[in-house]
């Protein structure tokens, strides 16, 4: 008898967001719109940031490596997305899903960690700006960054070797509109406690990492700030790191609705809601909130259509 691992399974059939046909149309038309948004907002951001010189600081330079991953984790649901909800057979090959759950685990792990790292960029601003220059230096960014990334990589590694280990005979059926890993657990006809477990205690640890690296540089930032005697001088200092408060809140809140939970109390439509809020709505915020809170971006935009019209 075979006891190897077994896979019977080819393809997949992603539900979307519903089965509703009246909203169909009126979804591909709001996604599509939220998805050139996000498209043409966050290159925006990445090319205004190059463009000028002012802005390569740290800071920026960590925003566009955000944006940057903005761009790759919507873009890679996004599209098929859009496809299935004016197809009448949404599948998707199964290479191909594991394909996406791995690419979006690489990038949205990335993203939580570079939250992080701009949490003590701004701690580091505020809080020791004599220094600032010193132990933000040009290559110690570069590592941040790639150590980002890096966890990013592993963490999805972690999981993508995990599926592949597990057997898939039937049904067939993603009560979502992407290759999420909770909905792809509940289909494999093998035992995926592990895998559940490793997605607890990964998420788990990287949440309480990155939550606790905002937690104490945020800290040290209000402790800083309520040590400057002028009101414009605390004004001044807490509109540097509004922005990325409000872009933290809405990823790890959203974040944590999705993964952070034990498999008992999983809701599938509380998955779907959390999910459209991390890949499509915050990557479309991320550029407004950062330009329109942002008297730099605001300046270099303006500088920038300026130069323009003066060529012309």
């Amino acid at each position: 008898m075979d006891t190897g691992n077994h896979t019977d399974v080819k393809e997949f059939i992603l539900l979307g967001l519903t089965e509703n046909p009246n909203w169909q149309v009126p979804l591909f038309l709001l996604f599509s719109i939220i998805y050139l948004i996000i498209f043409v907002g966050n290159w925006g951001m990445i090319f205004l940031i190059w463009l000028n010189a002012h802005l390569h600081t740290p800071m920026y330079f960590f925003l566009s490596n955000l944006s940057f991953c903005d761009i790759c984790y919507s873009t890679i649901i996004a599209p098929k997305m859009l496809i299935n909800l004016l197809s009448e057979h949404k599948s998707i090959k199964l290479i191909a899903c594991i394909l996406q759950s791995f690419l979006f685990a690489v990038y949205v792990t990335t993203e939580a960690i570079l939250l992080s790292m701009m949490a003590y960029d701004r701690y580091v601003a505020i809080a020791n700006p004599l220094m600032y220059t010193v132990i933000m230096k040009f290559s110690i960014c570069i590592n941040m960054v790639l150590a980002s990334y890096l966890g990013g990589l592993i963490n999805s590694l972690t999981h993508t070797i995990s599926l592949l280990r597990l057997d898939f005979c039937g049904p067939n059926i993603v009560d979502h509109f992407f290759c999420d890993i909770p909905p792809l657990l509940k289909l494999s006809c093998s035992d995926a406690h592990i895998n559940e477990m490793l997605l607890l205690i990964f998420s788990g640890l990287i949440a309480i990492f990155t939550f606790i690296i905002v937690m104490v540089s945020y800290i040290q930032i209000i402790t800083a700030i309520l040590r400057i005697r002028s009101a414009e001088g605390r004004r001044k200092a807490f509109s540097t790191c509004a922005s990325h408060l409000t872009a933290v809140t809405l990823f790890y809140g959203s974040g944590t609705f999705s993964y952070i939970q034990p498999s008992s109390q999983y809701s599938m439509e509380q998955e779907k809601v959390s999910a459209v809020f991390y890949t499509l709505i915050i990557p479309m915020l991320n550029p407004l909130i950062y330009s329109l809170r942002n008297k730099d971006v605001k300046e270099a935009t303006k500088r920038l259509f300026c130069r323009g019209s003066n060529t012309f």
